[in-house]
C-alpha cells in the first residue's frame, strides 16, 4: 500500500512513540509510507532514518491553503491508497485536499467527548462528509464518534494504541528530593491539570488515606500550583506528604519509582497514555470507568477500576495495595504480560494493515 499520514510531533518523545512507531511498523512491513509532519522534530529524523519519506509541512492552522496544496499536488502527482490525518489541524486540511480524488481518507480519534452534529466545527473533522473512516483508540471512543456521523458507520472502528515493554526499561528515579525514603508507599497522579482529569478527586483522597504515615503522593504535571488544587492542598490532611513536581522530563522514572499510579479522570479520556506506560514498567494503576482504560485493566487483576468522582473508592483500593505488597509484586507482572500479549505495538501495526486493505477493498 501507498499511505500518505500527516501527524505531528513537535510533542514530547514518549507521548509521540506509540502513534509514531505504528507508521514506522507499517513501513517495515513493506508499505510506502510518506509523512507529513514537523521536519525538524526528533521524530521526524527517527522516520528519516527508518526509510520513511518525511516531508515538512504539518499545518499551523485548521484551514491552510499551503498545506491543502501540497497534499493534493502529492496525491495528484503520485499514487496513494491511503491518507490518515490524526489531528484537530491536520484533518480539516486533508480532507479539504481530498475532495474529488480517488483515495480513501481515514481520521484518528483519541478522545471521547466534544464531538457533535450541532457544532459547525465538527464537519472540519470527523464529520466532514469527505472522511470515509475512522480508527478509535478505544470500544468507548468508536462507540461516541458512531453515535454522531452520518454515514460509513461500520467503518469506524476501534484498534487499541500498541506498546513494547522494550521502550519501559528506566531505571527507577531517585525520590530522596521529595523526601521520600525506600520504606515509604508512593502513590504518582501524572496529568497536566484539566477539569477532566479529576486531580481534585486525587487530592481528595489524601483526606481518606492521612492516617498512613509513610504514604506520600506525587502530582506530576502542568498546572497543579494553581486553583483551585492549591487551596486543596493546603486544607488536605496529608498535605505535608503531597509534592507538586510540575512538568518533568523524567516523568517515566517518577512512574517507575512509584508503588500504583492512579489516573482519577472524569471525562474526556480515550486510552489513558499514562495508564498504559504504567502497566508497561509494572506500576499498577487505579483508573475510573470513563473512557477507554476499563477495557484494558482487569479489576483486581491488572489494577483497580472504580467510579468517576469517588475519592473515597480511590482510597480504598490504594490502602488495599498499601496493605498487601504480595498482590503489588503480583499486579506488576500481570500489568507487563497484559501489554505483551494483547497491546503490543506489533499487533497494532497488523490491526492498522487489515483496517487500511478492508477500506481499500470497499
Amino acid at each position: 500500500m501507498n499511505i500518505l499520514i500527516i501527524t505531528a510531533t513537535d510533542s514530547s518523545f514518549n507521548s509521540l512513540r506509540p502513534d509514531s512507531e505504528i507508521y514506522i511498523g507499517l513501513a517495515r512491513q513493506g508499505h510506502n509510507v510518506t509523512i507529513i509532519t514537523h521536519g525538524d522534530s526528533e521524530y521526524a529524523q527517527r522516520f528519516r532514518d527508518s526509510g520513511i519519506e518525511t516531508i515538512n509541512g504539518h499545518p499551523k492552522r485548521k484551514i491552510s491553503l499551503k498545506c491543502i496544496k501540497l497534499i493534493r499536488n502529492l496525491l495528484k502527482n503520485r499514487h496513494f491508497d491511503i491518507v490518515l490525518a490524526t489531528n484537530s489541524k491536520s484533518i480539516p486540511n486533508a480532507a479539504f485536499a481530498c475532495i474529488g480524488l480517488p483515495v480513501k481518507f481515514i481520521t484518528y480519534r483519541g478522545t471521547t467527548g466534544g464531538l457533535y452534529r450541532h457544532d459547525p466545527s465538527a464537519y472540519l473533522t470527523h464529520l466532514h462528509p469527505r472522511v470515509d473512516g475512522v480508527i478509535c483508540v478505544s470500544n468507548a471512543v468508536r462507540e461516541d464518534v458512531a453515535s454522531h456521523i452520518w454515514k460509513n458507520k461500520d467503518n469506524v472502528v476501534t484498534i487499541h494504541k500498541g506498546h513494547d515493554l522494550s521502550w519501559y526499561n528506566k531505571s527507577p528515579a531517585n525520590l530522596s528530593e521529595f523526601g521520600i525514603t525506600k520504606d515509604d508507599f508512593t502513590v504518582i497522579c501524572a496529568v497536566n491539570a484539566r477539569p477532566s482529569k479529576g486531580i481534585a478527586m486525587m487530592i481528595e483522597a489524601g483526606n481518606y488515606l492521612a492516617d498512613i504515615k509513610n504514604l506520600h503522593l506525587l502530582l506530576v504535571g502542568r498546572g497543579m500550583d494553581k486553583e483551585p488544587y492549591k487551596t486543596l492542598i493546603k486544607n488536605n490532611k496529608m498535605k505535608t506528604r503531597i509534592h507538586l513536581t510540575g512538568y518533568r522530563h523524567d516523568a517515566p522514572e517518577l512512574i517507575v519509582a512509584s508503588d500504583v499510579l492512579v489516573q482519577p479522570s472524569i471525562s474526556g479520556e480515550g486510552l489513558p497514555r499514562a495508564m498504559m506506560e504504567a502497566m508497561g514498567y509494572g506500576t499498577p494503576p487505579v483508573i475510573t470507568t470513563t473512557g477507554g482504560g476499563k477495557e484494558v485493566i482487569e479489576d483486581g487483576v491488572t489494577g483497580f477500576v472504580v467510579p468517576v468522582k469517588d475519592p473515597e473508592a480511590i482510597a480504598d483500593r490504594v490502602r488495599i495495595l498499601y496493605q498487601q505488597p504480595d498482590l503489588v509484586k503480583a499486579m506488576s507482572e500481570r500489568c507487563k504480560e497484559k501489554i505483551h500479549s494483547e497491546f503490543s505495538s506489533k499487533k497494532t501495526v497488523e490491526n492498522y494493515i487489515k483496517y487500511f486493505e478492508s477500506m481499500i477493498k470497499a
